[in-house]
């Protein structure tokens, strides 16, 4: 087999790219063009795009990495990580093609990034030997996925009655869920999520991203910003990547002075239904932590009836040193904030 491998973005079909992304069975939003583009003008973000050709022509695979960075200059080095997800997408689940990519996108990245982390989105099991070869290190691994297709009823009943109580309290509270169209509420989202990262004691994307991604992904119709309100005041926010037929969690977040308003609760029945309605077929809700791992984030999800999948994420350490210090000063971080 003849595999060339294609690693500057000028010179890559775009079209041909979206294309072969969107007719491949596991092909997702994080493996477009569009979120290169997102991450090629948000700062401290830098997108690396690898595709596998046959025979200089026909695009077998292809491979998109964000490496992030927290800070700038030479901090922003000692903080860079390298993020895959939802690839390498592979023609007919090629394996040898699969290796050309990672091999490829290991000697590019190894100089870029302390470590990799390739966080999946579906079952890539076949990939296991390619990754295996060149050291990745397998970690189980939850997301919970929401089937759509279900009735109305059916997806309801499936919730857990605490949750069902909570939801129609904050429906006689009058808080309602709508989408978020104004530009001063779409800035007050940032605010909500910023108050949430804060509180978790984590790092939050840089505003660039957010405002970068509800101008491009809204003009391509690849985005949802939900919003629950009380009267005129956003209290809630979850916004939702779409692809296909799958809506993506992506961020979420509400004011801790509004949680007797229930709007987490609200939220994500309301974008269910109307995601539903728009004809998704899942709701993929997102991370939920290490099984056998106390995580309050997945005991949250699980009561909104979604089910439970395992497809793990592989980790590589290019820089040992570095990540071992990095690590102890993050800790020590989220201790003093």
């Amino acid at each position: 087999m003849n595999i060339s491998l294609l690693t500057n973005y000028n010179n890559i079909d775009k079209l041909v790219w979206s294309d072969f992304v969107l007719n491949h069975p596991n092909g997702n939003i994080f493996q477009t063009p569009e979120m290169f583009d997102l991450y090629q003008i948000t700062p401290n973000s830098e997108p690396f795009i690898f595709v596998a050709l046959l025979n200089n022509t026909e695009i077998v695979g292809v491979l998109l990495a964000i490496v992030h960075k927290e800070f700038k200059g030479l901090l922003g080095n000692l903080t860079s990580r390298s993020i895959i997800i939802g690839g390498p997408l592979v023609a007919d689940n090629n394996p040898e093609v699969a290796l050309a990519l990672m091999k490829t996108y290991n000697s590019t990245i190894k100089s870029k990034a302390i470590y990799s982390q390739i966080r999946n989105v579906f079952d890539v099991s076949y990939l296991k030997n390619v990754f295996q070869k060149l050291n990745y290190v397998y970690e189980d691994h939850l997301d919970i996925h929401v089937d759509l297709t279900k009735s109305e009823e059916e997806l309801w009943n499936s919730i857990s009655s605490k949750k069902r109580n909570k939801i129609r309290k904050a429906e006689r509270e009058s808080v309602q869920v709508r989408e978020v169209e104004s530009f001063e509420d779409k800035q007050a989202v940032y605010q909500i999520l910023k108050d949430v990262y804060k509180r978790a004691k984590l790092p939050l994307a840089s505003k660039e991203l957010f405002d970068n991604a509800f101008d491009l992904f809204t003009r391509k119709k690849m985005i949802r910003i939900y919003g629950a309100y009380f009267g005129d005041i956003l209290i809630g926010t979850r916004i939702v990547l779409l692809y296909k037929d799958i809506a993506y969690d992506w961020y979420a977040g509400s004011f801790s002075t509004y949680y007797h308003k229930n709007p987490n609760d609200i939220l994500p029945w309301k974008i269910f239904l109307n995601e539903k309605l728009k004809g998704m077929r899942l709701f993929d809700f997102g991370g939920a932590g290490k099984p056998g791992v106390p995580y309050g984030v997945r005991d949250y999800k699980k009561q909104f009836g979604g089910e439970l999948v395992c497809y793990g994420r592989y980790e590589l350490i290019h820089n040992r040193f570095i990540y071992s210090v990095v690590s102890r000063l993050f800790k020590l971080f989220r201790k003093l904030i």
